[in-house]
């Protein structure tokens, strides 16, 4: 596997290489980037330097370093990879943005990706993050991403805060399946708005599909078990899926785009608070009368 490729919402997290050292000194030439290092990275040589040797490291498959991009550009950089400042090889994950990315949320949905990769595709225990006690924002961001505050140490060159997030349990929903009459409208349909929400396609057979996200699957099968073609919500049995769709912007960005793949917005009037003043989303309807609900994430207040 080596170092895989990422994809996030608006993001590309690949392998870095020795030809991205431009980029990456690009991202580094703001001296604010360098606050909290060991090492002035403004200084293209040394970024070039800090580029060679993290791309000549010897890592266990699936870790390494990535580079962040938007659209092709370089953003970011950060790593996955056993720590070099910690006993015992822990897995240590580390993430710079580009100063003018600051407040984007980019950093937040680049370093999720990372957890994600770690504890979903590699199966790791723990991952460990050293923070500078003054870097107010990579301490906020960890803290809101599950990690915990267990000390300080030494390490490069300076006192830092030790955060570790643990793999979550496998308790909750392990997989959906929906047996379903239609089996290749289902797989027009579900299968755009899953693969946009970040599933991926997960087991194909004659009779069946899933798609995956993490430990939870969502499988329409046309089972040859079932005693009809028709679902009806308002029957005993599922009434619909609710899924955590991102921010506002997204559900009304998938809202706008479903119409064209064979969706159709319920309770028009009410939307996008049908489910009460406080709650953000969207009511979806296929032909089929399979209804899916994205729901917006609640707004930091």
């Amino acid at each position: 596997m080596n170092v895989p490729e990422l994809v996030t919402e608006r993001m590309v997290l690949r392998e870095l290489r020795a030809s991205d050292a431009e980029a990456v000194a690009g991202i580094f030439a703001d001296p604010e980037m360098s606050r909290w290092l060991g090492t002035d990275l403004s200084n293209r040589e040394a970024a070039f330097v800090n580029v060679y040797s993290r791309v000549s490291g010897d890592y266990p498959d699936g870790m390494g370093h990535f580079l962040f991009t938007v659209d092709g550009a370089a953003v970011g950089i950060g790593h996955l990879r056993p720590s070099n400042e910690l006993p015992g090889e822990l897995a240590e994950i580390g993430w710079f943005v580009a100063r003018p990315h600051w407040g984007t949320g980019l950093a937040r949905e680049a370093t999720e990706a990372l957890l994600r990769h770690a504890f979903d595709d590699l199966a790791l225990p723990t991952v460990w993050a050293l923070v500078h006690p003054e870097n107010t924002g990579s301490l906020k961001l960890s803290q809101r991403l599950g990690f915990l505050d267990v000390g300080e140490r030494f390490a490069y060159g300076a006192v830092h805060r030790v955060q570790v997030a643990q793999r979550p349990q496998r308790t909750g929903l392990h997989h959906v399946e929906l047996w379903v009459g239609d089996l290749d409208h289902a797989r027009d349909t579900f299968g755009w708005l899953l693969t946009e929400l970040g599933f991926r396609q997960y087991q194909l057979w004659e009779n069946g599909i899933s798609w995956r996200l993490g430990p939870t699957y969502i499988v329409a099968e046309r089972s040859p078990a079932r005693n009809s073609d028709v679902h009806d919500r308002l029957l005993p049995g599922l009434n619909h899926l609710a899924l955590h769709a991102g921010d506002r912007a997204t559900v009304d960005r998938l809202t706008e785009q479903s119409r064209e793949h064979g969706w159709r917005l319920m309770f028009g009037d009410r939307h996008p608070h049908a489910g009460g003043e406080h709650h953000y989303a969207a009511y979806l309807e296929n032909a089929d009368g399979f209804q899916v609900e994205l729901v917006a994430e609640p707004v930091e207040v």
